[in-house]
């Protein structure tokens, strides 16, 4: 390793490592499986990282040793090559491994996506953007389960609040966290008797799925409201009071479940929600009070606020915070979403390494643009 801050950074990973290993020892953890869980998955996380420095390491050692060779030897010359570009490679994995990360990042996710202008036919893209995350999770291994949901008459959603659970090797809120923002969508909506093309938006909010141990949560604060179910489900569903909406009195933050054919499934799903929309909004007060940058989510689902446009016509998405162009949008809406989240990832890795100064060169920036310009990384 040639940079002083990765070091340390490693030396203070091996730490913490040590840390958990006495942790994970102690009987009375098993007693509580939640926070066994979260300690195993931050010790696989760690001892991968350990694992990528020892390897940065023992190449850095055999690279001495095979240019020491090739001084008495040419014919050593080709694996000198070969250890220097698998010591770069591995370089580049542990700078991205040690560069600050939320983390929230390893929690499941919850989205939810709004309608917003262009009345039902924004409802019907809300609908469309459902159905390219489930694609997209169903292609990676994750979960989706639709938490809370209203219907429109030709089958759209004024809203919709889906979690996604991911894996320890994909966590869904690190992963899906980019999506959050307006998306604006170009296309000639199915009420359009002229063919004209419409403009419209949806507002999608992605919140990180905690445990209720993760969340100071007073029930004193929450107002709990039952009220008659209003779309379809079924019979029984709209005739008793099962939906339940939460109100955080100190924050405002309200939310509403309704899908569920009961009163406490669905107070445990809005439960759910509220707990998700806290650690998010506890984790924006930490980091503007420690002075980071930190690029919200819109929060309005103003069309004109767009992160991403996607045009039917031209078969055309652009993101529009990198730049991403490409002309295969039927393919992303069908869940090919890789390519894109790999770019929005590499740009947001070189804006950690920036600030931080971990491990700091171009390596990042140019993956950056690779992935912006679909060149192999």
């Amino acid at each position: 390793m040639t940079h002083p801050e990765d070091e340390d950074a490693v030396a203070q990973m091996r730490s913490r490592l040590a840390e958990l290993d006495i942790e994970l020892a102690r009987p009375e953890l098993a007693s509580r499986p939640t926070a066994l869980r979260r300690a195993w998955r931050e010790h696989a996380r760690l001892r991968h990282v350990a694992t990528v420095a020892d390897r940065c390491h023992e190449l850095c050692y055999d690279l001495q040793a095979a240019r020491e060779l090739t001084e008495e030897d040419p014919s050593f010359a080709d694996e000198v090559q070969r250890l220097e570009e698998e010591l770069d490679r591995r370089r580049r994995d542990l700078t991205e491994l040690l560069a600050p990360s939320d983390p929230l990042d390893v929690e499941d996710a919850i989205v939810e996506i709004l309608s917003g202008e262009g009345g039902e036919e924004s409802a019907l893209f809300a609908a469309d953007l459902l159905r390219m995350y489930q694609s997209y999770a169903e292609s990676v291994g994750w979960t989706m389960t639709v938490l809370d949901s209203q219907v429109t008459d030709l089958g759209g959603f004024r809203s919709v609040v889906a979690a996604l659970s991911g894996t320890d090797e994909r966590p869904a809120y690190g992963t899906m966290k980019f999506e959050g923002g307006v998306h604006r969508v170009q296309r000639v909506p199915v009420t359009e008797s002229q063919g004209r093309v419409h403009t419209s938006a949806v507002g999608v909010l992605v919140f990180p799925d905690v445990d209720a141990e993760q969340v100071d949560l007073d029930m004193s604060d929450v107002r709990v409201d039952v009220f008659r179910s209003s779309g379809p489900g079924g019979q029984g569903v709209n005739t008793t009071d099962s939906a339940v909406r939460l109100t955080h009195l100190p924050t405002g933050i309200v939310v509403s479940c309704q899908n569920e054919r009961s009163q406490l499934q669905n107070k445990e799903q809005a439960m759910r929600m509220l707990r998700a929309r806290l650690a998010a909004l506890a984790a924006e007060q930490a980091a503007d009070e420690a002075g980071q940058l930190r690029r919200q989510q819109v929060r309005t689902v103003d069309r004109s606020a767009r992160i991403r446009t996607y045009n039917f016509p031209e078969n055309r998405l652009t993101d529009h915070r990198i730049g991403y162009k490409t002309r295969k949008l039927d393919a992303v809406l069908n869940g090919e979403l890789q390519e894109l989240l790999d770019a929005l990832h590499a740009d947001d890795l070189a804006h950690r390494l920036a600030q931080s100064g971990v491990g700091a060169d171009d390596s990042a920036d140019d993956d950056g643009r690779a992935a912006v310009e679909g060149r192999p990384r």
